[in-house]
């Protein structure tokens, strides 16, 4: 089976304070940005892999539920508890410090996890968790 990642989804808030955080901090290339009806969908991915797509969505137009799911969904959000990616780089520490940089709020600074990865987490602007590990050589 010939399978690959095309696109995650990670839920925003404020479209703009993401696209300064996934666009500005972590360098990643605006591949689509698209309004509709007050809601914004910005599609962001990393250089050199056009395969690769993290979808900012406005929770709110997830279909089919309820005002009281989206009130749930809200602060679940507010406290980094409703979504989270993991991405790779070579060198973690680098990253850390320009993220940091970028006013993003910490988490974990770089450690070495008994489970074998360097790594560090942030939350981006709508709470989301966003760990970086560090690939192996």
């Amino acid at each position: 089976m010939d399978l690959t990642i095309h696109a995650s989804f990670l839920p925003h808030d404020d479209p703009d304070a993401a696209l300064a955080f996934y666009r500005d901090t972590l360098g990643f290339e605006v591949r689509g940005d698209v309004g509709y009806e007050g809601m914004r969908w910005i599609t962001v991915g990393p250089a050199g892999q056009p395969g690769t797509n993290i979808v900012l969505h406005p929770p709110a137009a997830d279909p089919g539920i309820t005002e009281d799911e989206r009130k749930t969904i809200a602060e679940m959000m507010a406290k980094g508890t409703y979504a989270s990616i993991v991405l790779a780089t070579r060198d973690v520490d680098a990253v850390f410090e320009r993220v940091q940089a970028g006013d993003a709020e910490v988490v974990q600074e770089p450690m070495d996890q008994p489970y074998g990865v360097r790594d560090c987490a942030f939350r981006d602007p709508a709470g989301n968790m966003v760990r970086i590990q560090q690939l192996k050589p």
